[in-house]
């Protein structure tokens, strides 16, 4: 059975799907690209990644699929099956990434744009052990984790119900390294989103490597 939690999410998304990517066209000094850029400058040309949370097809998930060997993951029907249209030449799997399983060293790369604040927080330290798992000696991560003590929000958002959940940075920089990976940038990054509660939001990024 899937997680409550994590299923609200998958539904959440599989209703919110246009708004949702028009939303994020509208948010101000997001610096995904920047930090994207960060992990393409380490990667061989050809290099698997694993995008977690992909989903429709996003324009950093179609760069990275124009110069790696991209398999995506969402929880989301429907966004799995826009992103399989968009970028024919990728891989995409429909699953909850918190209960995935696949073999070990099978990636030279993970990354994941905003989305580990979906997961119950719980679970995260768990994934970040699996992840590392995944990854080749030396692979790296790149992920987004939400920067606020939360532990667990259910509401409405952007139209539809969602679930929302995070650590405070220095517990999130603690479960990347006690997964086994060593820390190469740790940054909170503040931005401006424009709803449902239109204002500055924090984030914290991690580029770190296994």
């Amino acid at each position: 059975m899937p997680d409550p939690r994590t299923q609200i999410v998958a539904d959440g998304y599989d209703a919110i799907g246009d708004t949702f990517a028009e939303w994020r066209t509208r948010i101000v000094g997001d610096p995904r690209r920047e930090w994207e850029d960060e992990l393409v400058s380490r990667l061989g040309a050809g290099a698997r990644l694993l995008e977690l949370g992909c989903g429709a097809g996003t324009p950093e998930t179609q760069r990275l699929a124009g110069r790696f060997a991209v398999t995506g993951v969402d929880i989301s029907t429907h966004q799995v099956a826009r992103a399989r249209v968009a970028i024919p030449g990728a891989e995409f799997l429909c699953a909850d990434f918190t209960e995935l399983e696949l073999p070990p060293a099978s990636f030279d790369a993970v990354a994941s744009f905003y989305v580990f604040n979906h997961v119950p927080r719980e679970l995260l330290g768990p994934l970040l052990e699996r992840i590392h798992g995944w990854l080749v000696p030396g692979g790296w991560l790149l992920t987004a984790f939400g920067a606020a003590d939360n532990p667990g929000w259910t509401g409405e958002w952007l139209g539809a119900p969602t679930f929302f959940a995070g650590f405070d940075p220095a517990v999130n920089s603690g479960l990347v390294r006690e997964a086994g990976f060593t820390i190469e940038r740790d940054a909170l990054v503040t931005f401006e989103e424009p709803e449902p509660e239109p204002g500055e939001v924090t984030f914290q990024w991690v580029l770190a490597q296994a």
